[in-house]
């Protein structure tokens, strides 16, 4: 009798909370083995608890994407465990508090480049010959906000995020791997919260059917 077939495996970054969290548990009830990256461990073991009590698995990974080193060492790890990605969704950001360009605090600027810029650039190179290997698609998520009063620091360092995106998906269009770039719907997540208090969240999108939504419109 033939051995089942091991699950495709998905890596997710920023997988603690938000539509990370969801684009996670949502990969996990598709058949994926789900490699989930955060800083959060509390989010990250809530989330292996959800996708546990739905039949799914996952690989819990605690760490911090702009840590060259440890997301090395990650990529290796999978290469060697797995031999590929089917799947990269990445969804760690830093959302620095609104303010006006000339008032950007350097500590928020300077986290802000590392995480939603700096970093993405240093993943792609290493995640690029795991979905190689697994004919995989990347998955952005285009939320920039760019040119709005107050958003200057969230929305130059994310625009230039899904910029470095368009580039991959345009070099990469004839030989793999695929990049697809998302507009997810207004969400109740934590960062929106920071960016409009008071908002009358009921009339948001749920993240959990936003991740639906996503992965099924990225064929995923």
């Amino acid at each position: 009798m033939r051995e089942p077939s091991p699950p495709p495996v998905a890596l997710v970054t920023g997988a603690s909370r938000g539509l990370g969290f969801a684009l996670a548990a949502a990969l996990a009830t598709r058949g994926y083995h789900v490699v989930a990256a955060a800083r959060t461990v509390g989010g990250l073991e809530e989330l292996d608890d959800r996708i546990r009590a739905a039949g799914g698995s996952a690989t819990l990974a605690p760490l911090d994407v702009t840590d060259a080193g440890a997301m090395q060492h990650l990529c290796r790890s999978v290469h060697d465990r797995w031999g590929g990605l089917a799947v990269w969704a990445h969804a760690a950001i830093h959302a620095a508090p609104l303010s006006p360009a000339g008032h950007i605090d350097a500590k928020d600027w300077g986290r802000s480049v590392e995480t939603n810029l700096r970093a993405t650039g240093i993943l792609i190179p290493l995640v690029e010959p795991l979905l190689r290997a697994g004919r995989g698609t990347a998955l952005f998520l285009d939320d920039a906000r760019g040119g709005r009063k107050f958003f200057g620091a969230y929305g130059a360092t994310k625009a230039g995020q899904i910029a470095l995106a368009r580039s991959w998906a345009a070099e990469t269009a004839r030989t793999g791997p695929r990049v697809v770039i998302a507009q997810p719907a207004p969400m109740p997540t934590a960062t929106r919260a920071r960016f409009y208090p008071g908002e009358d969240r009921a009339r948001l999108a749920d993240p959990h059917a936003e991740a639906d939504r996503i992965l099924t419109a990225a064929g995923l």
